[in-house]
């Protein structure tokens, strides 16, 4: 069952490309993230892994550049186009949409400030690239740093007994980078590039950041194993470890005088990310769950004969229809409007995730014992939805960040 598109401002074109996503998400993507989940982590990111021909594939349709304007290679989605893509890919698979967001991370924050070195060595090569040969990642979350890193614009977030510990120095016309990004770095184990998120002062606690574009082949930079991990197990995560690694000066393109605002639109374009991508997961395991209501035969009947059943799938329905609603909204005003609304961005990723591990869960009671076998894809879409609570910033934790401007 597609979903009714109440935007009468969505263009036949736009439907068109949507359309295209959407078979593509189902027949290419969501196959290879149900044969990845059953891998272990180094399988899914061995050289003959099917992970690849996936990446390959996204990258020629130009999936990885959704959101990198038009004038440096990329697609020059509209908001609106970028709401309708993502919730594509994240209804084909969670961990896709998001390695292809991650991926194109650090162009799209080198587009938001561009110099003739990021645009020649990073952002013109990156949107060229139709065989996943330049991967990047977003490297901010350490060890002993998790959501505290995100907490843009309250008291800890100055706080100089709360700095990072991953730092950068300058010497000379270079950076020198030490310290380590800890296991939950999306793509981390494959990675080319990385946009490292860093202390230049901490003094100032979390707020003394600079965000650096850092080439993962530079002497000094090595990897932990991949991440063993519940759910996406198709998004890779591992560590990474900087020991004196120097970078060009001009690759810290974000000092301390701006890091708060940048981090504040990382932020807010992320979670809204989060949220039109659990959208489309959340869609995917209602659909799964009434096309077996209408297929198995329970009591004598069909389950969708049965009342409860209906009634739950109505809610997940209605659900699924107010997350897409919050979520294109936000996504919209945050991707057009400087600084963002972040609040509502967090809204949107919290209300989206919390809806998708709920509606999963209800799917699997719909599924009975069936829900929680491997044979069906519903126990991976619960696995799924969990992980997204976590990620990106908890939802509890960002909800009492997100507080603090109400």
């Amino acid at each position: 069952m597609s979903y009714l598109e109440l935007d009468m401002n969505v263009t036949e074109e736009q439907t068109m490309f949507k359309d295209t996503v959407r078979k593509f998400a189902l027949e290419t993507l969501r196959p290879a993230s149900i044969k990845l989940d059953a891998m272990s982590p180094e399988e899914v990111i061995a050289p003959d892994s099917i992970l690849w021909d996936a990446l390959k594939k996204s990258y020629e349709l130009g999936l990885h550049k959704v959101l990198i304007p038009e004038e440096y290679g990329g697609l020059g989605l509209s908001p609106l186009e970028v709401s309708l893509v993502v919730e594509e890919l994240g209804y084909g698979s969670s961990g896709f949409s998001l390695a292809l967001g991650l991926s194109s991370f650090p162009a799209f924050l080198a587009s938001m400030v561009p110099s003739d070195s990021l645009i020649e060595n990073l952002l013109v090569p990156f949107c060229e690239d139709t065989e996943a040969k330049i991967i990047g990642c977003w490297a901010i979350t350490e060890p002993d740093h998790g959501s505290d890193t995100l907490a843009v614009g309250s008291a800890q977030f100055k706080d100089p007994n709360i700095a990072g510990l991953c730092r950068a120095r300058l010497e000379g016309d270079e950076w020198v980078i030490n310290g380590q990004k800890s296991a939950w770095v999306s793509l981390g184990s494959i990675a080319t590039h990385a946009m490292v998120y860093l202390t230049i002062d901490p003094s100032m606690g979390m707020a003394g950041g600079g965000i650096c574009m850092v080439p993962l082949d530079l002497p000094g930079v090595s990897r932990g194993k991949p991440l063993n991990k519940m759910g996406q197990r198709e998004l890779n995560q591992g560590e990474i470890y900087f020991d004196n690694v120097r970078v060009p000066q001009e690759y810290m393109f974000v000092d301390q005088e701006s890091y708060e605002a940048i981090t504040d639109i990382t932020l807010a374009t992320c979670n809204a990310y989060m949220s039109a991508t659990f959208t489309g997961t959340a869609r995917a395991a209602y659909e799964e769950a009434l096309k077996y209501s209408k297929e198995r035969v329970q009591g004598g009947k069909l389950l969708f004969e049965h009342q409860h059943v209906r009634y739950k799938l109505f809610h997940m329905f209605k659900t699924i229809e107010a997350c897409r609603a919050l979520s294109r909204t936000a996504l919209n005003y945050n991707l057009s409007n400087t600084p963002p609304a972040t609040e509502y961005s967090i809204a949107a990723k919290i209300f989206c995730t919390d809806a998708a591990f709920q509606i999963a869960s209800d799917a699997i009671q719909i599924f009975g014992g069936n829900g929680v076998a491997k044979e069906y894809v519903i126990e991976k879409f619960f696995r799924d939805a969990r992980a997204a609570m976590i990620e990106d910033g908890s939802n509890d934790s960002l909800a009492i960040f997100a507080s603090e401007k109400l």
